[in-house]
């Protein structure tokens, strides 16, 4: 089984670059099992739709998410959501942006090129800040273990480590 933890944001945009930071501690520190690889995509969203094209069976997103709205959902910076993406929710026709990453664009262009969608997870973060600057913020940046955590625990579901 091939599994990509992939860390996606742009880490000029403040905690927008809470998915490579993670992607990058996960790599260091993280007790991962063999078949897991962790790669910081950053904005490379056609990079991460090609190297799909090559075979991924379960794919864990680690990004920034915007704060859901609503009476029950106040979610304050630094809270951590783990969701599970659906294929049949993806649009093939979806642009790509050099400049950004849509995940849900690029599963959506993997599709139209004739790839299939993986098994995929995003683990996403609220950001406190998005605007120009490097570092994340304490919140966010004090999110980082509990979302090292919530990856480890997906990935725990489709391997097992060797001893």
């Amino acid at each position: 089984m091939t599994v990509l933890v992939a860390g996606v944001g742009n880490m000029f945009l403040r905690d927008d670059g809470f998915g490579p930071e993670v992607a990058r501690r996960l790599a260091s520190e993280g007790d991962l099992p063999p078949g897991v690889d962790v790669a910081d995509y950053g904005i490379r969203g056609m990079h991460l739709a090609y190297d799909l094209l090559a075979g991924v069976d379960v794919l864990v997103l680690v990004d920034a998410v915007p704060p859901e709205r609503g009476t029950e959902h106040n979610e304050a910076p630094g809270s951590l959501r783990v969701l599970r993406i659906r294929s049949e929710d993806l649009d093939a026709g979806a642009t790509l942006d050099p400049h950004g990453m849509d995940p849900a664009a690029v599963l959506g262009k993997l599709r139209s090129l004739g790839g299939e969608a993986p098994v995929t997870y995003v683990v996403g973060c609220v950001p406190a800040d998005v605007t120009d600057g490097i570092g994340l913020t304490p919140p966010v940046s004090a999110a980082i273990p509990a979302a090292m955590a919530a990856v480890v625990d997906l990935l725990s579901q489709y391997t097992s480590k060797q001893t």
